[in-house]
């Protein structure tokens, strides 16, 4: 029997000797932190403790308690048997289990300890100041190396605290082979939901793309959002884009990666489509849905065709003026805007967190004997970055094709540097970008030992700077002198009548 906190039987479930079946609980309470408001009460017939599957139910429902009745062949009643979760604690365990010998000696004021089980779940489970902040368990499997999953995982826990995520747990599953149906083992899928309950998360995140049957498969076995990385750096493009050509970009990359997911209807696709695949019986509903997102597709299409024309419009004005352009590019979070505004003097939007720019920037950089260049900074680059997404970047990307340099910003002081340089060249090589001189800046060199900096510097052949440090820009600027102005019809910088001086650090002029 399921039974409510009021003593009233929702259920009366008839099994076999092995097991019962659970009938869909979706109407009853749920919530953050919060259990099903039910407990099960079901016989046991071979003096067994409680199964692991009656603990996994207990888990996965969220049961109040589980309760088991032993009885023998006379069906009398024997022994009992009950396990409920516990709150998060230092010893590690999920649940707690307590016999009695008969129901005589059953002493348990039921309504008194389900409201103060809750309100240990619930503060443990605090969210505080955070109230408004989703919380979020990361999950990654791996069939290599553990270390190479946990790294990455670092990089996801960056990006779900740039989305406004409070990360409650990480957990990496190694398997010689990944389920195809949920990823992960279902024990640790099990033990997942229990740690959720505990910490009050109700957001499941995965450090691999998901494919629409597997998001099904873990929505309904779990009943929690379930996203991955490609839908969380979605997500936050979503929440970062300011022009319109950046909200154009952001909702065609999201239609894409929506497109194929429309037949699976479940809760996870609640924070990129507002609903749309979510309502509806029928598949005359989806059908629609699916004709209405290839027709926003292709408007959004014909919109950015006309970006594009614009943008070639205004190259075509530069390249008239004879104008050098100087392109930064590198991994999210390296430094690029902050060495724009320290270049330029100019006040892009500057934070330290993942893919805080966007929209693309450009100004003006001016040099001695009158000469001026245009320096643009660009998207932040990353691994595993969604293919939908660098299609939709297109437009944007498309502007580095006209750079006479570009600036390769990396981040010295990261313990990924050389990963997250590989990521960078890796994708300008898809983008066919390779072939552009570039130029190699160890940004956030003041965070290392000054020798350390040098040497990295020498041995990767780029130039050491700090971005928040005015110092350390004359020989960065000296090295882009060296490589553009011999490629355009001014004074040479090896003539002693024009030697080569960094530039005034005066405030730029926005070009776009």
């Amino acid at each position: 029997m399921l039974i409510t906190r009021k003593g009233e039987v929702a259920y009366v479930i008839v099994g076999d000797n092995k097991h019962i079946l659970i009938p869909d609980l979706g109407r009853f309470r749920s919530g953050v932190g919060r259990l099903k408001g039910l407990r099960c009460i079901h016989t046991h017939l071979h003096e067994e403790p409680l199964s692991r599957e009656d603990l996994t139910d207990l888990v996965l429902v969220g049961l109040d308690l589980m309760v088991s009745i032993q009885v023998g062949d006379k069906g009398i009643p024997g022994s009992i048997s009950y396990g409920h979760i516990l709150p998060k604690n230092n010893r590690g365990e999920g649940w707690s289990i307590t016999k009695v010998p008969d129901i005589g000696q059953l002493d348990i004021d039921f309504k008194e300890w389900i409201q103060s089980l809750e309100v240990e779940l619930a503060r443990t489970g605090d969210r505080g100041t955070l109230a408004r902040k989703e919380r979020a368990v990361l999950v990654g499997v791996t069939v290599g190396s553990a270390w190479e999953a946990r790294d990455s995982l670092d990089e996801l826990r960056d990006l779900a605290i740039s989305n406004d995520l409070e990360v409650t747990e990480m957990v990496v599953q190694k398997n010689k082979k990944a389920n195809p149906r949920f990823l992960i083992g279902k024990g640790k899928l099990s033990d997942l939901i229990l740690r959720c309950l505990q910490t009050g998360s109700n957001l499941l995140i995965f450090d691999h793309e998901l494919n629409p049957s597997q998001v099904k498969s873990l929505t309904d076995y779990t009943e929690l959002k379930i996203i991955d990385r490609s839908q969380l750096i979605l997500d936050i493009f979503s929440r970062r884009a300011v022009t319109r050509e950046g909200k154009i970009q952001v909702e065609l990359a999201q239609l894409r990666y929506l497109l194929p997911r429309l037949a699976t209807k479940n809760t996870a696709m609640s924070r990129l489509t507002g609903g749309i695949g979510g309502r509806g019986p029928g598949e005359t509903k989806l059908e629609i849905n699916r004709r209405r997102v290839r027709e926003r597709i292709g408007r959004l299409n014909k919109s950015l065709k006309g970006i594009k024309q614009q943008r070639a419009d205004r190259r075509k004005l530069r390249n008239v003026r004879r104008l050098p352009v100087i392109s930064i590019v590198g991994y999210t979070n390296a430094g690029k805007s902050t060495l724009l505004n320290a270049l330029t003097r100019s006040r892009v939007n500057v934070e330290d967190r993942l893919f805080e720019t966007l929209d693309p920037s450009s100004r003006r950089l001016r040099f001695p004997h009158e000469r001026e260049v245009i320096i643009t900074d660009t998207v932040g680059f990353i691994r595993d970055l969604p293919e939908d997404l660098m299609e939709a970047f297109a437009a944007t990307l498309e502007e580095l094709h006209d750079a006479d340099l570009l600036l390769h910003v990396v981040d010295a002081s990261s313990p990924r540097m050389e990963e997250q340089m590989g990521a960078v060249e890796s994708i300008l090589a898809r983008l066919h970008l390779n072939e552009i001189p570039h130029l190699l800046v160890l940004n956030k060199s003041d965070r290392l030992d000054p020798q350390m900096a040098a040497a990295s510097a020498g041995k990767l052949k780029g130039v050491a700077i700090s971005a928040l440090d005015t110092q350390t820009l004359p020989s960065l600027l000296e090295q882009i002198g060296k490589v553009i102005w011999p490629r355009f019809s001014t004074p040479s910088i090896s003539t002693g009548n024009h030697p080569w001086q960094p530039p005034d650090l005066h405030t730029g002029e926005e070009h776009s």
